[in-house]
């Protein structure tokens, strides 16, 4: 039988009826923020591309974790950006480097009621802005750069950092990270892999939060938007290689990927809703073409019913605050 004995209607009523009747719900645990220090401000600077969104000082990212800390939220992911930049990234292996003492000032202030996550790649250290080392003719060279990111990954874990994420990209780097922390002793340090990055338009206004001297582009390395099911053999790579978690980049554009690769992942699934997205909704609620809050609920919901585990937000703060009210 159809109409009228069914009315799906009779589930939308009243508040309360939606509420009770939701498949899918927004939580303060599965919201991870991602973060910006650079080195030697004295105070935030503004991201113009990205209204709300600053790169932070020691002492206003200890704030910001600690603030994430009594809201609720499941994560912190820190980028750093260092005052001086070489062919090789060198800045990225300092101990006192500026991720590296990030990643030690945000665990004391917070301990082990945040999970720290860190960003291990070459692109913010890097006077070229490529996420790994170029060879003679200028190309990404993959095994020379998965030798920088083994040291740099034992460098994160030596600072506290309880997750690292390899954003880069490049061929077998779960494999030689999760090896180089068994070997250094971080065997409880968990690796996120940035599995299915795909080469977007919308990175743009990150490009400004990080300061990146990019020429060029990555499409050597990230994926080609055009193509789904390589998507699958990239999870299905990185799972074999010792992924913890996997994660699709970016989010709003990728649905599809991020479904499927839910679909068939047996380790928690991440996405990452990335500065373009942010910029846009942002903007567009700025000159009120859409109701700001209602746009940032329903477009983090998206993510999480496609079959996001956890959300990278840059909202996560205010989302949570906002769930914390209501």
């Amino acid at each position: 039988m159809s109409f009228p004995h069914h009315r799906p209607r009779r589930l939308r009523t009243t508040p309360a009826m939606r509420r009770l009747t939701a498949e899918h719900r927004l939580a303060p645990a599965d919201l991870i923020l991602p973060a910006f220090i650079r080195e030697g401000l004295s105070e935030p600077n503004p991201i113009a591309s990205m209204p709300g969104v600053v790169q932070h000082t020691t002492d206003t990212l200890k704030r910001a974790a600690a603030e994430a800390v009594e809201l609720g939220v499941g994560g912190i992911m820190l980028f750093g950006i260092p005052e001086t930049r070489d062919a090789e990234g060198t800045a990225s292996l300092d101990p006192d480097g500026v991720l590296n003492k990030a990643i030690r000032d945000v665990r004391a202030e917070v301990g082990d009621s945040l999970v720290v996550m860190s960003d291990v790649c070459l692109d913010e250290f890097t006077d070229h802005g490529h996420c790994g080392v170029l060879d003679s003719d200028g190309y990404v060279d993959n095994d020379a750069t998965l030798e920088i990111y083994a040291k740099m990954a034992v460098a994160q874990a030596d600072a506290g950092a309880h997750v690292l994420g390899p954003s880069g990209m490049m061929d077998g780097q779960i494999g030689v990270i999760r090896q180089s922390l068994e070997d250094a002793g971080h065997v409880n340090t968990a690796v996120v892999a940035y599995a299915a990055k795909y080469a977007s338009a919308f990175y743009g206004p990150f490009r400004e939060a990080v300061d990146s001297q990019l020429k060029g582009d990555r499409r050597t390395y990230q994926m080609d938007a055009a193509n789904r099911r390589e998507a699958i053999q990239e999870v299905e790579l990185d799972l074999a290689e010792g992924a913890d978690m996997v994660m699709v980049k970016p989010a709003m554009s990728y649905l599809d990927i991020l479904a499927d690769v839910a679909a068939m992942s047996p380790v928690p699934v991440a996405a990452y809703q990335i500065s373009g997205e942010y910029a846009m909704i942002e903007a567009a609620a700025a000159n009120g073409w859409i109701d700001r809050r209602a746009a940032i609920t329903e477009s983090v919901l998206g993510i999480r019913r496609a079959g996001a585990n956890m959300v990278l937000t840059y909202w996560a703060s205010e989302i949570a605050g906002w769930l914390k009210e209501s």
